[in-house]
């Protein structure tokens, strides 16, 4: 077994787990540590370097969570086999890691139909549940109101296809700090959501030779349908707790692989560090691009969040995608993506014609929001308001379902990945449909719905992050006399 000998500083402003953390990984990444090796034990490691077990803990939590190292049942802490080569001499600081979507007549006028105005929206069709502690829009309103007073001159022109300047320049920053994302504001492309720009990135990609994209499965379906309109042979690849299989991608010819490495839809699984450099070698070896789906990426409760996989590409083969509409809310659908240089010169010579989709001015208050420091506010807001409700729903689920229920995925994002062992296709589909009906906020995990896999007929996602916390019980409790009375002869 190894021994540690961390130089930790109790003034630093950078906690002293994430400096545990630090010290072992540059040790890793280094060699100097070797696959395999055993670490000391928490209470050891304690115990030498004077620090609580929770404060080890939590360093041991991020670097098994990155891949660094796993645990042995009855055995302890070993360091995974990395194998990188010279791109570890070019590792990201940990401190750019961000902290814990009939034809009119004629020869007749148009019918217009009578408009009441918003007084005639009906409040009704809302959803049951919705939490408004999830965004102040009073911070945002005032940040608008900014923009149509003192920048009134730059509204009216249009927008730069590839988005406002200073939105560009905020988000460079904030994805280089939070998620180790290296690139430049020039690199930047605004669009009014993933689906519009995975429309412009087909167009990059078949002006490139490539026509092939796989797909994870289970995932998000909206884009494969973007990209089997635009004529793509496609893929899918199942996802494993530690990621898409590798193995199964496609081999020998140009391609693209379409993943979300540090938040898997739906499964939440994390693809450890070493995996993400397995699949960069892919790309490399195969001519190919990877399209990473930062997927809800800052919203993890349990430790940090996880790099990007951008961060860690020396080859210019990752496109990074990112949205705001998970943590801002839902109806700002400003999304944005990273193009390598060579995509970014495809880009510039033939789509920088191409109009805008995004409003200006929400770009632009975007930008002054960010600027003021609002954005990063409410990502730590909506950490710990997300954490809170985690367990307050992992309980009533256990309280009021007990072993009906299982949940599979609960640590990150805006739902839990639910199981029910106890239910065939058809039971599923009749609590999805019932749910719903009754406002819960369920999403079937079906060849119907926004995922698919060979255990769909047993899985729901459950939005508990839309639920206020006064009434988590009550939805769980409504939920749990929707399941069906346990059955030992129930097909699977």
């Amino acid at each position: 077994m190894i021994t540690l000998t961390p130089v930790l500083s109790e003034t630093s402003t950078m906690p002293l787990y994430l400096q545990l953390y630090r010290h072992i990984r540059s040790a890793i990444l280094a060699g100097e540590i070797r696959a395999g090796e055993r670490l000391p034990s928490l209470r050891s490691l304690s115990k030498s370097l004077k620090l609580s077990i929770t404060t080890v803990e939590q360093a041991y939590n991020q670097l098994a969570v990155e891949g660094y190292i796993q645990s042995r049942p009855q055995s302890g802490y070993y360091t995974c086999d990395i194998a990188a080569g010279d791109v570890f001499q070019q590792d990201i600081p940990a401190d750019r890691i961000s902290e814990p979507p009939s034809e009119a007549p004629s020869t007749q006028e148009w019918e217009i139909p009578d408009y009441n105005g918003l007084s005639g929206l009906d409040h009704s069709l809302l959803s049951a549940y919705y939490d408004p502690a999830c965004f102040d829009f009073v911070k945002w309103k005032k940040c608008m109101n900014r923009i149509l007073t003192e920048y009134t001159d730059f509204l009216y022109s249009e927008g730069d296809p590839r988005g406002e300047a200073p939105l560009r320049h905020e988000i460079s920053r904030y994805i280089y700090q939070a998620r180790g994302v290296r690139c430049q504001p020039e690199q930047i492309v605004i669009g009014a959501g993933t689906q519009q720009l995975t429309g412009l990135l087909c167009i990059i990609l078949a002006n490139m030779g490539i026509d092939y994209v796989a797909f994870e499965e289970p995932g998000y379906l909206p884009v494969r349908s973007i990209f089997r309109d635009r004529g793509f042979k496609m893929a899918t690849v199942p996802v494993q707790k530690d990621g898409i299989q590798i193995q199964k991608l496609p081999a020998n010819i140009r391609s693209t692989a379409y993943v979300s490495p540090s938040n898997q839809f739906p499964t939440g699984s994390v693809m450890p560090v070493a995996r993400c450099y397995q699949l960069l070698e892919w790309a490399e070896k195969n001519d190919s691009i990877i399209i990473e789906d930062d997927y809800n990426s800052e919203l993890r409760y349990f430790g940090r969040a996880v790099p990007s996989l951008q961060g860690l590409d020396r080859n210019q083969r990752v496109v990074y995608l990112g949205s705001f509409s998970s943590t801002l809310f839902p109806a700002i659908k400003i999304s944005y993506m990273v193009l390598p240089q060579p995509m970014l010169r495809i880009f510039e010579e033939h789509l920088a014609s191409y109009t805008q989709t995004c409003s200006k001015t929400e770009q632009l208050t975007l930008a002054l929001y960010m600027e003021k420091g609002l954005y990063q506010g409410n990502i730590k807001k909506l950490r710990n308001l997300y954490a809170q409700k985690i367990q307050v729903a992992t309980a009533a689920l256990q309280r009021f379902c007990g072993d009906a229920i299982v949940v599979r995925s609960n640590t990150s994002g805006l739902h839990m990945l639910l199981e029910l062992p106890g239910c065939n296709e058809q039971q599923l589909a009749d609590i999805y449909r019932q749910g719903t009906a009754e406002g819960l906020p369920l999403l079937a995990v079906s060849p119907s719905g926004e995922a698919s896999g060979p255990q769909a007929q047993r899985l729901l996602i459950f939005y508990y992050t839309r639920i206020p916390m006064d009434r988590m019980e009550e939805a769980v409790q409504r939920f749990s006399r929707l399941l069906p009375a346990a059955s030992a002869d129930i097909s699977r």
